[in-house]
């Protein structure tokens, strides 16, 4: 992938970012509809899941992490402010759609869509296929830091030096999760994303399943 700094990146990390046609057209893709904040997030996703992967010895195929990671926020963005799907079901919709749209074979398309679908869901991914538990693993590791110390200090500053986090990440990315979710907030119901809603409105109200379960129709 011919991104600045792309070159020295690889050479300290010993991984190198896909530059296949699809992996191109993949980040064009996501570049022109995420902000800069979710794009290089989502590279760092790949990065910290490829390293991950190597270091505790997971197979993966590259190019598919790479699609799954560079799509897996991407039902944050204004482009899906109308749906009422989980934004992780959205953005796995958009890989499968992509793929399919190149042709690739559906057991591959099927890895990418669970990888992006799962990604915060944890305890399930790290069970899979490696491209799934990687991407769960790498957004881990960007947003909260699981796993940072299994990389060395000279891995972590050069993916942060390729692709920065910037001021205030954390404080920007919660707004992200919060700006893509606000219009649904049922779909965060068994999942940590209902956290980004109450932590942003105090007028948010957590769905209890006990509570739904002793009012349900069985009485």
């Amino acid at each position: 992938m011919k991104h600045d700094k792309t070159a020295s990146t690889n050479e300290t990390l010993d991984i190198v970012i896909p530059d296949s046609q699809l992996a191109r057209e993949v980040a064009q893709l996501v570049r022109d509809t995420e902000s800069k904040l979710l794009f290089n997030h989502s590279t760092r996703v790949y990065l910290w899941g490829a390293l991950l992967g190597k270091r505790n010895s997971i197979a993966f195929d590259p190019e598919l992490l790479y699609v799954a990671a560079m799509f897996h926020d991407i039902g944050l963005t204004s482009a899906y402010r109308d749906s009422e799907l989980r934004f992780e079901v959205d953005g796995a919709n958009a890989a499968r759609d992509f793929l399919r749209s190149h042709h690739i074979d559906e057991a591959d398309i099927a890895k990418v869509w669970t990888a992006v679908a799962l990604h915060t869901t944890p305890g399930i991914p790290e069970h899979m296929h490696g491209e799934i538990a990687l991407v769960q693993a790498g957004a881990g590791m960007d947003v909260a830091g699981r796993g940072f110390d299994e990389l060395t200090h000279e891995q972590r500053a050069a993916v942060v030096e390729a692709y920065p986090r910037g001021a205030d990440f954390v404080g920007k990315m919660i707004d992200a999760f919060y700006e893509g979710m606000k219009h649904r907030p049922t779909t965060t119901f068994g999942t940590f994303n209902d956290d980004f809603l109450a932590y942003k409105d105090p007028g948010f109200e957590r769905v209890n399943m006990c509570s739904i379960m002793l009012n349900s129709r069985w009485g």
